[in-house]
């Protein structure tokens, strides 16, 4: 074999090697011929003009994150110091999407500086027509604000913002101390609003459980008091009539009717002395009192023998 062959072999096998290319799953490598833009080729094995056709660039279209801290001042003058996560990616896999993305910017850091500069740029615009007090609520809003501003601006540089997460909103530490302060003072001042009420609760529900418990007592002591009253009122009836039946038989019987009288003075002196437990019981035993006992219990005898007409 003479030289020339053996130099014809060598270019042959140089020029198919490097006339395939192997582009990774998730990427596409974008073509120039002669420094210009020609074509992209897609994820597998593709095939390329030797020593024409250069890889310019190789891009990746997975998304992709980035941690960012930045500061910014309120309206009120406070500093406002931010941690956030950008997750973006590109657009979409168009050429035309490709060829922004690979000649917007002369490099990838130009591309993060931009993007970076452009959320805080946002975020800045935002916090500074917001109060401090105010900013702390407002995180869903900043949010939105920021992609709302980028949204467009991306897309002409062939880029999507996914997503915005701020993770830390902080401020100076003496801001720190006092929003701890107001945040402990509104906690004691709820703390006392909830036993107030509790105590007004329980002293009001105490009062109402007092008030019917006496109105159940004075109810059961009136029922009470009306029953033994009717109760006195039914005995007395049955010795009225009791004695004025006795009355009856006795005069029936031609027997005196003082007699009844005695009967039931004895009983009663009877009862005393057994229930007296030990105490002393002064009787006046002479004649007239006895007499004058008599006497008195007699008429009231007499009364219950009446007639409702008044006649005996």
């Amino acid at each position: 074999m003479g030289p020339g062959i053996l130099v014809v072999l060598v270019l042959a096998v140089a020029f198919g090697v490097t006339s395939f290319v192997t582009v990774q799953q998730g990427t596409v490598a974008v073509v120039t011929v002669f420094g210009k833009f020609k074509r992209i080729m897609r994820p597998g094995l593709s095939v390329r003009i030797p020593f024409i056709e250069q890889v310019f660039r190789r891009i990746s279209y997975q998304n992709r994150a980035m941690e960012m801290k930045f500061q910014a001042i309120s309206q009120d003058q406070a500093n406002v110091y931010f941690a956030a996560m950008l997750l973006y990616s590109v657009l979409n896999e168009e050429q035309q999407t490709i060829e922004n993305v690979a000649f917007k910017f002369m490099d990838e850091r130009s591309f993060m500086q931009a993007l970076v500069r452009s959320v805080e740029g946002a975020v800045r615009a935002f916090v500074a027509t917001k109060k401090q007090a105010e900013i702390l609520l407002l995180r869903t809003e900043i949010i939105r604000h920021v992609k709302e501003q980028l949204d467009r601006q991306l897309e002409d540089w062939g880029y999507h913002l996914m997503d915005l997460q701020i993770n830390d909103i902080s401020f100076d530490e003496d801001i720190m101390k006092s929003m701890s302060r107001v945040v402990a003072s509104n906690n004691l001042k709820a703390a006392a609003e909830n036993e107030g009420q509790a105590l007004l609760i329980t002293k009001t529900k105490g009062a109402e459980a007092e008030g019917n418990a006496i109105k159940i007592s004075a109810e059961a002591e009136r029922i009470a008091a009306q029953m033994r009253g009717q109760g006195v009122a039914l005995f007395r009836e049955e010795v009225a009539r009791g004695l004025a039946a006795a009355a009856k038989e006795m005069e029936s019987a031609k027997l005196d009717a003082s007699f009844i009288l005695f009967s039931m003075w004895t009983d009663a002196i009877k009862h005393f002395a057994e229930t007296g437990k030990g105490n002393t019981i002064f009787l006046d035993g002479s004649a007239d009192n006895y007499r004058r006992t008599m006497q008195e219990m007699m008429s009231t005898l007499q009364g219950f023998d009446k007639k409702p007409d008044g006649n005996a």
